[in-house]
């Protein structure tokens, strides 16, 4: 099967781990802040997840986009499946979650403005569309049978995968949505410090985040679904990655890991071929049934690093990944916490200082306790809670350290008020919306639509 990518074909080991190693930005003044957001779609009238095809479909929504907005189109097909305008995209998740992919920005005033326009040209699209957009952290009313199936090959692939490697990836693909912020490292060592400060906290965003306890229209046991799906999706490609906190870490033991995660699929002349299940290190050996004879070129390893799931995830910068999706205040709330303890050197350490005496069964244990007990999950003899408050304390240091401010003098600090208020009232939003269903919705989730649409 001929190719049709111009990426260099690899040669061995060191080309992956050298794409890893063209990372680092010793110059911190080219450290960027990029926040990606997912929303569900619905109709405004019965509630209901918007399909791709139709006059009201998401197709439709996206030729309106480009054509009043100036974004360009990315096809598959003839089918229209993501947006493109500078470094900004928007993208469409497995069951047509409206996923914005933020520009690398210098600091969260332009974050926050970027979310602010997005929001603001959806609005102005759907208003004739019947279409609103929904901030939760997973789909509260329509169960997986309802949920539309968008035109992207990658996710037939993923989606029949799926289901042979845990009991809830088909959950996370059709029904979940998050928050997450992507951020830059200086070195190796900045970027394996920052990687184990940030899955050891990540639990701790998701207890201030959590905002999924609902599902086919009733609760669900949960404060974050979303999070506790995340524990049984698929093993081989998901959670704390204990190797991280041992001696020896850096972009090759990263590349040893990724090499071993089962791949999904290859791009070849404008479509997807299933590789699923088969070993990346046969396709560097030229022995993947699939493809018999061809190695992968520099965007195949590129793409399979997109398909790994952990709670962070390297590639050319950190993915912070725990946060279930919120209001637009908290969709900026997420980068301006991990900027805050990312970005000044003194933030980092006190965040290390606060974690590093847990061990990988403590890490482990208070992720999965998290997504039921939200911020009284203990930790330690601690509790969530304390952790969040120290937490947000060194976020906010680091935010005054970094003194990035607006047009007004004003610095990147009141981003984290929201989150300051969860973490001292020990409430989390999921909770604040169970408060909700059980008093003012009489038991109605169909509520959920009015209170969290944007």
């Amino acid at each position: 099967m001929a190719k049709t990518e111009t990426a260099p074909v690899l040669t061995g080991f060191r080309d992956l781990v050298a794409h890893l190693e063209s990372g680092p930005k010793p110059d911190r003044s080219t450290w960027r802040i990029g926040t990606e957001h997912e929303k569900f779609a619905f109709y405004r009238d019965t509630l209901k997840p918007v399909p791709y095809e139709g006059e009201n479909g998401i197709g439709a929504l996206l030729n309106k986009l480009a054509d009043k907005y100036g974004w360009e189109r990315t096809y598959e097909g003839e089918n229209v499946i993501a947006l493109k305008q500078g470094m900004a995209s928007i993208t469409l998740e497995p069951g047509g979650q409206f996923e914005l992919s933020g520009a690398p920005l210098e600091h969260l005033h332009q974050t926050c403005a970027e979310t602010g326009s997005h929001l603001s040209q959806l609005r102005d699209v759907c208003d004739d569309m019947n279409i609103a957009f929904l901030g939760v952290g997973f789909q509260p009313l329509w169960a997986l049978d309802d949920i539309p199936i968008m035109p992207k090959g990658r996710y037939k692939i993923m989606r029949d995968y799926m289901a042979k490697v845990g009991r809830l990836g088909r959950q996370m693909m059709f029904r979940s949505c998050t928050v997450q912020t992507n951020l830059d490292f200086a070195s190796e060592a900045d970027m394996v410090k920052k990687f184990r400060v940030g899955l050891a906290l990540q639990p701790i965003a998701t207890a201030l985040f959590a905002a999924s306890p609902f599902a086919e229209g009733r609760l669900n046991g949960f404060l974050s679904y979303r999070a506790h799906i995340w524990t049984d999706t698929d093993p081989d490609r998901t959670g704390m990655l204990p190797f991280v906190f041992e001696d020896g870490m850096g972009f090759e033991r990263y590349a040893k890991y990724a090499l071993d995660v089962p791949m999904y699929f290859a791009y070849r002349d404008g479509k997807y071929v299933d590789c699923s299940g088969q070993s990346f290190r046969a396709f560097m050996d030229g022995k993947m049934s699939t493809l018999p004879g061809e190695r992968p070129t520099a965007k195949d390893w590129e793409d399979h690093l997109t398909t790994i799931f952990p709670e962070v995830r390297l590639k050319t910068y950190l993915e912070m990944r725990g946060a279930d999706a919120g209001p637009w205040s908290r969709l900026c709330a997420l980068p301006a916490f991990w900027a805050g303890i990312y970005y000044d050197d003194a933030a980092l350490e006190a965040a290390w200082s606060l974690v590093k005496s847990w061990t990988a069964e403590d890490r482990e244990s208070l992720r999965r306790a998290v997504p039921v007990l939200g911020l009284r999950a203990p930790i330690r003899g601690n509790s969530a809670q304390n952790i969040a408050q120290a937490a947000l304390a060194i976020a906010r240091q680091g935010l005054k350290s970094r003194a990035k401010a607006d047009g007004s003098g004003q610095d990147e600090t009141h981003f984290l008020t929201e989150l300051d208020d969860i973490a001292a009232s020990g409430v989390t939003p999921a909770e604040r919306l169970i408060e909700r269903y059980r008093t003012e919705w009489g038991g109605d989730v169909k509520r959920v639509f009015e209170a969290c649409a944007y």
